[in-house]
C-alpha cells in the first residue's frame, strides 16, 4: 500500500504523463468499441460502461454527495444534460457508429474534437475564434473529409457516405456541446459530478438497452462479455477521468487540448496490431491535415 502511494504520488505530479494515460485509455475505448461490436450491442455497452463505473465510484463519491446534495437537486436538469450529452449520448453514437466503420476512422475523426470544441463554444457561449483557429479548423475538416471520401475526390459524385463515418460525427458534435457547457456545471465536487452524471447516463440508457435486447437478444454472459464491461467502466471512464483532471489542473485544458492527436497515434498502432486493420494512404494524408489543423487552432490559445 505504502508503494502505490509512492506511485500515485509520483504520477500526480507527471501532468503530461498523466495526459498520455488519459489518451491511450480512450484509445483503447474506440478499439474495443470496435472489438465489441459484433457482441455487444451500442446502447447495452454504453449502460454497462456507466452503470459500472457509478456503482465502482459511489463508495468513493458517497461522502461528498451527502454534502453536495443540495446543489445536485437544485440544478438537476442541468446536469441531466450533462449527463446525457457528456456520457449516453456520444458513448451510443460512437459505438454505433464503430459497427460500420474501422477503428482508425473513428479515431480520425475523434481527433477534430479540440476543433469542435472551439466551435460550439462559439456558438453556444459566445467565446469567439482566432485567424488561427479558424485555420486550424478548415485543415481539420479538410482531414475529416479525406477520412469520409476515403481518399476518393469521385466518391463526390455519389455521395455515399459510411454512416458509420457520419455517426462518429455526431458523436463528436454531441461531445463537443458537453465540452463547451461542462465550465458552467454547478459547484460540486469532481467525484460527486462524475458520479451523479455516469448514474443519469446509465439510467436514461437502460431503455434503449432493453428494447435492444427484446430485438436482438441479450449479449452473452460470457469470460468476453464480462471484461469489456470491466474494462470500458473502469479505465476509459473512472481512471482515464481522474487522470485528464489532474493532468487540466497541472497545465491547463488548452496544453491539453494540444495533445489530444496522440489519441490518433496510440489507437491507429493498437488498431493495425490488434484488429488487423490496414492503414492505407488516405489515413495517413487525414492524420496530416487533421493533427497540423489541430496544433496549428490550439497553438496560440495554448501560448495564452
Amino acid at each position: 500500500m505504502a508503494l502505490l502511494g509512492r506511485l500515485g504520488g509520483w504520477l500526480g505530479s507527471k501532468p503530461y504523463l498523466l495526459i498520455c494515460l488519459t489518451y491511450l485509455m480512450w484509445a483503447l475505448n474506440i478499439v474495443i468499441g470496435r472489438y465489441a461490436a459484433g457482441h455487444i450491442s451500442p446502447a447495452t455497452l454504453t449502460f454497462l460502461r456507466w452503470a459500472g463505473a457509478a456503482l465502482i465510484i459511489l463508495p468513493f463519491a458517497w461522502p461528498h454527495l451527502k454534502r453536495d446534495w443540495p446543489s445536485v437537486r437544485g440544478n438537476l436538469p442541468f446536469l441531466t444534460f450533462l449527463a446525457v450529452t457528456g456520457t449516453s449520448g456520444f458513448a451510443i453514437l460512437s459505438y454505433w457508429g464503430l459497427r460500420y466503420t474501422e477503428a482508425l476512422n473513428g479515431l480520425l475523426i475523434q481527433c477534430t474534437m479540440p476543433i469542435l470544441v472551439g466551435f460550439m463554444s462559439y456558438i453556444l457561449i459566445g467565446e469567439r475564434l482566432t485567424f488561427r483557429q479558424m485555420c486550424g479548423i478548415a485543415l481539420s475538416l479538410a482531414g475529416v473529409t479525406v477520412v469520409l471520401l476515403r481518399g476518393d475526390l469521385h466518391t463526390l459524385y455519389t455521395i455515399s457516405f459510411n454512416r458509420g463515418d457520419i455517426l462518429c460525427i455526431g458523436s463528436a458534435l454531441i461531445f463537443a456541446t458537453y465540452s463547451a457547457l461542462v465550465k458552467r456545471r454547478p459547484a460540486i465536487h469532481p467525484i460527486s459530478f462524475f458520479a451523479v452524471t455516469s448514474a443519469i447516463g446509465a439510467f436514461v440508457t437502460l431503455p434503449l438497452s432493453l428494447w435492444e435486447i427484446a430485438k436482438s437478444g441479450a449479449p452473452p454472459f460470457d469470460v468476453t462479455t464480462i471484461w469489456i464491461a470491466l474494462f470500458i467502466a473502469i479505465f476509459p471512464s473512472i481512471i482515464a477521468y481522474i487522470c485528464y483532471n489532474r493532468g487540466v489542473e497541472l497545465i491547463g485544458p488548452n496544453r491539453t487540448v494540444a495533445l489530444y492527436p496522440l489519441i490518433v497515434l496510440f489507437g491507429a498502432l493498437i488498431a493495425i496490431i490488434f484488429l488487423g486493420e490496414r492503414p492505407q494512404l488516405f489515413h495517413l494524408a487525414g492524420t496530416v491535415l487533421i493533427v497540423f489543423g489541430v496544433l496549428t487552432a490550439t497553438r496560440q490559445t495554448a501560448k495564452a
